[in-house]
């Protein structure tokens, strides 16, 4: 069983308190869970209090002995009721509270109304950009984990080849890949932060099922199981010929790498055969131009660019529906920023993660590659190593 140290907690705490008392917040309160396991290194039911100085106080809900147990935090303390939130505060000094921020990008009205009340002699701020904006920069023990977790994602795929058939359908070989995730430690689910999106293990379809779009916000969709689900695999049968997609994320320790590679039984027909190329020449070229210091939204306009050159420019991304990105940042959530995307300003930074993912999609498949990077010093590392040629079994 891995904790967060409490070095790294004070880091990251340290961060977002340098950002409160520049914007002039007396203190944050986190409670969506992707954050607090980030701030406290739990995500038992609480609201965590970071003032602007001094030490933070985690008040729980519940499991109060499970918090204690994985929070390396000093002041943790039980809470019947968010309503004694004030009383708490002010037994460790936090009483005169002019300004308070919340992760209002996630926070439902009927909450924020409720907290309104509470923290009625306060200004609520929105502290959700800053708290991003801190965590999209990954720390030496964050990248550990996320290369631990690449390890199982190299594993997994390499059983892939021998899992596939002719007649078996997509629901059954992705109970087959999960199967084998989930032995490995995945926790069979992938946070997003996105509302309304939500994802299992990620997308495996085959053939013209990778051309059915979804709600969800990708490239690809999938008919899915049922309307309730409507995305991934579902009953369709894979046959000889066509392309088989494998986009998944695999996590560990809460960190997500993101991964695609296509397989096929057979050969793949030629307009296949060059879209693939081309997804892997803007991969590569992306690859040589994201360094530190490189804009987003300039690394999309390469790929752009290279996807209507290769004369599949209306199948890039999505078809007939189009996602107007190439890549996302990836870490504790799978739609992290930055994000290669058009009119995203952000320059690259050292210690950022992001998956890159050029894809086209046609009626009749769907081929693309995807791998995780760390930005360096010198540019990206691939912690997503696997074979980048069409898999034929």
């Amino acid at each position: 069983m891995r904790y967060t140290p409490k070095s790294e907690l004070e880091l990251r705490i340290s961060k977002l308190q340098t950002v409160l008392k520049q914007n002039n917040i007396d203190g944050a309160m986190i409670i969506q869970n992707a954050d607090l396991f980030y701030f406290a290194g739990t995500v038992q039911r609480s609201h965590l209090f970071i003032p602007a100085e001094g030490e933070p106080v985690l008040m729980v809900r519940r499991s109060f002995l499970r918090a204690v147990e994985e929070s390396a935090l000093d002041n943790i303390v039980q809470l019947a009721n968010p309503r004694e939130i004030i009383t708490t505060l002010k037994t460790y000094g936090y009483g005169e509270l002019k300004t308070i921020g919340f992760e209002l990008d996630v926070l439902p009205v009927l909450q924020y109304r409720r907290y309104q009340k509470i923290f009625e002699a306060a200004e609520i701020i929105d502290v959700s950009s800053y708290v991003r904006a801190i965590r999209m920069i990954k720390s030496p023990y964050e990248l550990e984990l996320i290369k631990a977790s690449s390890q199982m994602n190299q594993e997994v795929f390499s059983l892939i080849r021998n899992m596939l058939r002719e007649g078996i359908s997509e629901l059954e070989l992705a109970g087959q890949v999960e199967a084998a995730a989930r032995k490995r430690g995945h926790h069979s689910m992938l946070r997003l932060r996105g509302f309304n999106q939500e994802l299992c293990y990620g997308h495996l379809m085959s053939g013209n099922s990778l051309a059915i779009p979804s709600y969800f916000d990708g490239p690809t969709g999938g008919r899915g199981p049922d309307p309730s689900y409507p995305q991934s695999a579902g009953h369709k049968i894979i046959g000889k010929n066509e392309p088989i997609m494998v986009d998944y994320g695999f996590v560990l320790d809460g960190y997500i790498v993101d991964q695609t590679r296509i397989f096929c039984i057979g050969r793949l027909e030629n307009h296949l055969v060059q879209a693939y190329a081309a997804a892997c020449k803007i991969q590569a070229e992306l690859k040589k131009s994201a360094e530190p210091g490189a804009v987003c939204s300039d690394l999309y306009s390469i790929a752009f660019k290279i996807a209507q050159e290769s004369g599949f420019g209306k199948h890039f991304m999505g078809f007939p529906e189009q996602v107007s990105f190439v890549g996302h940042g990836v870490g504790l959530e799978l739609d992290e920023p930055p994000v290669l995307a058009a009119g995203f300003k952000t320059p690259l930074a050292e210690g950022m993660v992001i998956a890159i993912e050029p894809k086209f999609v046609f009626p009749d498949g769907a081929v693309g590659i995807e791998n995780t990077f760390v930005v360096t010093a010198d540019g990206l590392e691939t912690i997503t190593n696997f074979d980048e040629d069409i898999i034929y079994v």
